[in-house]
């Protein structure tokens, strides 16, 4: 278990917001990074669309990390989407996978692809 003094970059483009979590997510920081993640979220509401967890850098996350999702996608504000990150061969994508969090969240194996409009 990694702590980190910064739990997420963020990438703020007009209309839409890439935020890079850390290698690792888990109880340690799954709640600091879901207030994180949500603050940004509403300070930015009228003016975000599409709001992108970029995973392709965490290398662990455990069922916290899945439900950092699923909360995020239930608190954001209205007509914000949400979209996934994550490599198909990695940690997080068997995590959203085994926890059916992928059904209800669109994953993508590219940032970039997941920030298009």
């Amino acid at each position: 278990m990694t702590h980190f003094t910064n739990p997420c970059q963020i990438r703020d483009l007009p209309g839409r917001a890439l935020l890079v979590l850390p290698p690792e997510i888990d109880l340690s920081n799954a709640s600091a990074l879901c207030a994180r993640i949500l603050s940004f979220a509403e300070a930015r509401a009228g003016r975000l669309g599409v709001l992108v967890l970029d995973l392709t850098r965490t290398r662990f996350m455990d069922s916290q990390g899945a439900r950092l999702v699923e909360d995020v996608r239930h608190r954001l504000p209205p007509r914000v989407l949400l979209r996934v990150a994550a490599l198909p061969d990695g940690v997080p994508y068997r995590a959203l996978e085994i926890t059916r969090v992928r059904r209800d969240i669109p994953v993508y194996d590219d940032p970039a692809r997941a920030l298009r409009l």
